[in-house]
């Protein structure tokens, strides 16, 4: 059973006392709120407890692009560990793993392996500078329709609005003595949070393993204890920051609203309270003249919807994560009274300055720090893409014994000892022959497989195998060796494809 919730969204019951003005004394079908703007700067006090924000629902064009954004994120979220992608009979078939066992993490057609970290780097160097270029042109844009903290917040909001009805039930409720209705939506809302929270920590550990398989074993109870652990976690997590904390992460946890301002400046585009057009503000009886006062009638549906508390009338503000509710708010108003729209809405601090002159200031995208943004994420573009493009399929890594150094062996040659390990990175086995150039005479003997002259050596489909190589050299081809060191290089040849790979070390001896 759904909550029932009033039929004109604008008849409110206020959060402390009604002002006693009527909705003919204002505009036809407007109500005047006496809300307070919670988390406004000059009433916050560091040490008071919280004031639940009861955000009223909004309707209009940023709201329903809200709603888009927030499906397709929680889709992509949800589902993305089901796609699947074939690799072959001998990879997992998931399209996105982070596979810790096996130390890789398959991304759709890229695969990193430990080595090649530098990948998921510079991913996320790009998602900073994307962070700064979208802050640059358009202020939080990211915390407003983006940010996990936000998309799950909308979600309990949603959520609770659903069993408990809209800002004026929700009050009324919670105001009420305990009974039966109140106990059986309260425990509706908190049992559908914590399903939401369950479900958003299984699909966080979905992209850690193959996730029809582990589902299987969650449903059998025969999952990995640290699987149960972590879902628990990032359940309770969930639960705590989008159900119960909500704006207070934006405000006190989040270290962006401190650091944005230095990412905007006076040509962003920010949610902003046009004074110019808006003050004197006042109530306003149908059939009065427009002059000599502004189009606000201090209605203050911009601080009912707001889901952090503030008042957007009081300028621009940290707790602001730049939603744009306040916009489709106060555009409904405007319809409402026949002003026009835009009385809140996205513009520059520099226009706001020169509008208040009857001047316009022309919108400047093209920025000094936005061609900056722009041209380090396509540097970095390039260098990722040129280092995938080099990406080899197969590498070798030498390391070299030091202790000890060299052996001489009984009929007076020098032996040194080698670990050669070859990454075959190629999705079907691999095929090998290990040698080396440089060094006159020399014998390479590989541990299993001494009896073999050139042996070949299997590697099985994205993997690694380390092989003890040992070098001999007779002493006479050393005596030029002053420093006992001589270079040399090993070769590792593809027998599948005839491709080699080398790789320089160096042979210590006595010297002389």
């Amino acid at each position: 059973m759904r909550a029932r919730t009033e039929p004109d969204e604008f008849m409110a019951v206020t959060a402390t006392q009604h002002t006693g003005r009527t909705a003919s004394e204002a505009a036809p079908g407007v109500e005047q709120l006496d809300v307070a703007a919670v988390n406004a700067p000059e009433t916050r006090s560091l040490y008071a407890a919280r004031e639940k924000v009861y955000a009223k629902r909004a309707y209009g064009t940023y709201r329903t692009i809200k709603w888009i954004v927030m499906a397709v994120t929680l889709g992509i979220y949800y589902l993305l560990p089901w796609l699947r992608w074939d690799r072959g009979p001998y990879l997992a078939d998931q399209a996105v793993l982070i596979d810790f066992p096996n130390r890789r993490f398959f991304f759709f057609f890229l695969e990193i392996w430990p080595q090649e970290f530098y990948f998921v780097t510079g991913l996320l160097i790009l998602a900073a500078l994307a962070l700064f270029l979208v802050t640059a042109l358009a202020g939080r844009v990211w915390c407003g329709y983006t940010c996990p903290q936000t998309v799950w917040t909308d979600l309990m909001i949603a959520v609770e609005r659903f069993w408990q009805g809209d800002r004026n039930a929700r009050m009324r409720l919670d105001k009420a003595p305990w009974s039966f209705n109140k106990v059986w939506r309260k425990t509706a809302t908190h049992v559908t949070w914590l399903a939401i929270s369950v479900a958003t920590g299984g699909a966080f550990v979905f992209y850690f393993r193959d996730a029809p398989t582990l589902m299987g074993e969650f449903l059998s109870f025969d999952a990995p204890a640290i699987a149960y652990i972590f879902v628990g976690i990032f359940a309770a997590t969930t639960y705590l920051l989008g159900g119960i904390a909500r704006e207070q992460v934006c405000i006190y946890m989040c270290p962006w609203p401190r650091i944005q301002g230095a990412m905007f400046d006076h040509y962003s585009l920010l949610v902003s309270y046009r004074t110019w057009r808006g003050e004197p503000r006042g109530a306003h009886k149908k059939g009065e003249s427009w002059d000599g006062r502004g189009d606000c009638i201090d209605c203050k549906q911009c601080v009912a919807v707001c889901p952090t508390g503030i008042d957007i009338r009081d300028g621009a503000q940290l707790e602001c994560i730049q939603c744009a509710l306040c916009i489709d708010a106060c555009n409904s108003i405007m319809d409402r009274i026949g002003r026009p729209r835009g009385l809140i809405d996205y513009d520059t601090i520099d226009n706001l300055e020169v509008a208040s002159e009857g001047k316009t200031s022309t919108l400047k995208l093209l920025r000094p720090r936005v061609l900056l943004y722009v041209g380090l994420i396509l540097l970095v573009s390039l260098i990722m893409l040129v280092a995938l493009l080099n990406r080899t399929v197969l590498e070798v890594n030498i390391l070299r014994d030091r202790n000890p150094l060299f052996v001489e062996l009984s009929d007076g040659s020098i032996r040194n000892g080698y670990t050669v390990k070859i990454l075959n990175k190629l999705h079907k086995p691999g095929r090998f022959h290990v040698g080396i150039e440089g060094m006159k005479d020399a014998t390479v003997k590989i541990v299993g497989f001494e009896k073999e002259k050139n042996p070949v050596i299997s590697v099985l489909p994205d993997d690694l195998r380390a092989l003890r190589v040992f070098v001999t050299v007779p002493r006479k081809n050393l005596e030029t060796a002053k420093s006992g060191v001589t270079d040399f290089e090993f070769t590792v040849t593809d027998l599948n494809n005839d491709s080699t790979v080398r790789n320089d070390t160096t042979f210590r001896s006595p010297g002389r």
